[in-house]
């Protein structure tokens, strides 16, 4: 669950200059609460507090804009092809921003290496970094994306076509092949959404 430190009615008018509705808390402590698709922003005394399955949203509306963030991703399948997880996590200065994991149905392993660098991607492009700096411990994803390695697969072929569409979002970004103890904390979402699984 984001909370936001900000002063409460600049983020109430950035909200509304993006159309979202802002209406009346429902509390004395509430200052007010504005929704958008599954997700409810609730503004208290000098915060905001953002509920909800996907508040990547509002917080990104919410957040000051660009900035350079350091994203982990992984992703797995128990068997190759065989139930698949990926995880992701964004970094700043401030820590861990944001996480993710998720299951993925059927897959081979480089499938959700890729899965996972997607949502990675549109998790930091939502939030409205302008500098990404992405770590992954596939070396052929890493490889494969930087046009080091040639993807001779075509659904690889078509998720790489993805990823470098969602790079294009960013003003600067680099990849970069990590060893998996770097990359530990999206190991562990991953392999989490794959016990779900």
């Amino acid at each position: 669950m984001p909370v936001i430190e900000c002063d409460v009615d600049v983020a109430r008018k950035r909200l509304e200059d993006q159309g979202v509705t802002v209406e009346p808390g429902n509390t004395e402590h509430e200052r007010w609460r504005a929704s958008q698709g599954d997700a409810t922003a609730v503004a208290y005394e000098n915060k905001v507090v953002i509920q909800g399955a996907n508040p990547r949203r509002l917080e990104a509306l919410l957040r000051e804009e660009g900035g350079r963030a350091h994203v982990y991703f992984d992703g797995g399948a128990r068997g190759n092809p065989g139930p698949a997880g990926i995880g992701w996590v964004i970094v700043t200065s401030d820590g861990i921003v944001a996480e993710g994991s998720e299951t993925i149905g059927r897959a081979t392993n480089n499938q959700a290496e890729y899965e996972a660098l997607i949502a990675a991607l549109e998790a930091a492009r939502d939030y409205g970094y302008d500098e990404l700096h992405v770590r992954g411990d596939s070396e052929l994803i890493v490889k494969q994306v930087r046009g080091e390695y040639n993807t001779n697969d075509p659904e690889l072929r078509e998720k790489r076509v993805t990823v470098h569409e969602l790079l294009r979002h960013f003003d600067e970004w680099t990849l970069e092949h990590v060893p998996r103890e770097v990359n530990s904390r999206a190991d562990e979402l991953a392999n989490e959404a794959m016990d779900q699984g």
